[in-house]
């Protein structure tokens, strides 16, 4: 059991760290509704890093980082700017095109553009792996300390700007009609969840970080009505989730990303399997 903690307490440790703040975002991407937005972004630094490894940085150096990151706020101003307004055509209160297909898109072709770059780099495929999968297991206290911090700053800064950035998640067509600057509070939305991808690909992978981002809030929509409550079971079933895929994966001898993928799988189903309980109570 000594050997379990002393192996896994830090790739635990990572996973709690990560759950703090994607919890708390990924209430906002359900409320707008562009549920892809973390696998584009994911997939707009990992393209930023293959074009950095490319050109010969490492795929974990400080250049590396800063081409990822200066690519994903490119990506965040692009998704700001590509926000429509609701169309009086449709008479839905929806914008003609959805900015979730615009999402989709982006997802596409950067992640193309990233194999594109790789069949050009020896050892892509390795690279590629490492981008989907990243190096939980392997992780340091350097990186968990640098990511805690960073994240703790995003999460100050959405503390002191949680009123509008909530109103335009949850209402957009009435922040548009009372005059509020959407396309700016939208770019500090997503250049600080930039930030908080950029850092949580190159650590979990973009697999794990779309389940941490979305899964937890997932469960909070199912299980709980205020935005406070939800943000309370997305943490608790982040913690108890990473605890038993971080376990799992040491006990039955899986990739530790992989498991806690799966575990959040799991972990989604019965969060559902509870609601439906509740209603027929």
């Amino acid at each position: 059991m000594s050997e379990f903690f002393q192996l896994m307490f830090k790739p635990f440790l990572a996973c709690l760290v990560l759950t703090g703040v994607h919890a708390y975002l990924g209430l906002h991407v359900i409320e707008r509704e562009v549920i892809f937005v973390d696998l584009a972004l994911a997939q707009i630094a990992s393209f930023g890093a293959t074009l950095g490894f490319l050109f010969g940085f490492g795929l974990h150096s400080t250049s590396g980082y800063l081409t990822a990151l200066s690519f994903t706020l490119i990506g965040a101003a692009v998704f700001a700017m590509t926000r429509l307004r609701p169309s009086p055509e449709l008479g839905t209160g929806k914008p003609i095109v959805p900015q979730e297909s615009l999402i989709g898109i982006v997802y596409a072709v950067s992640a193309a553009a990233s194999i594109l770059v790789l069949s050009r780099a020896p050892e892509g495929g390795e690279e590629l792996k490492a981008l989907l999968v990243g190096h939980l297991l392997f992780v340091e206290w350097p990186e968990i300390v640098k990511v805690a911090i960073l994240y703790s700053l995003v999460g100050v800064v959405h503390w002191l700007v949680r009123t509008p950035l909530l109103a335009i998640s949850q209402d957009p067509e009435g922040a548009f009609a009372k005059g509020m600057r959407v396309r700016w509070w939208d770019f500090l939305f997503y250049a600080t969840f930039g930030f908080v991808v950029t850092s949580s690909v190159e650590l979990a992978g973009v697999l794990l970080v779309f389940s941490f981002l979305i899964v937890p809030a997932v469960c909070g929509a199912l299980l709980a009505q205020t935005i406070s409550a939800r943000l309370l079971v997305g943490w608790v079933v982040g913690a108890l989730t990473s605890v038993a895929g971080v376990a799992a994966s040491y006990f039955w001898d899986l990739p530790t990303g992989a498991t806690v993928v799966c575990a959040f799988g799991v972990c989604l189903i019965l969060c559902a399997l509870l609601r439906i309980v509740r209603q027929m109570a």
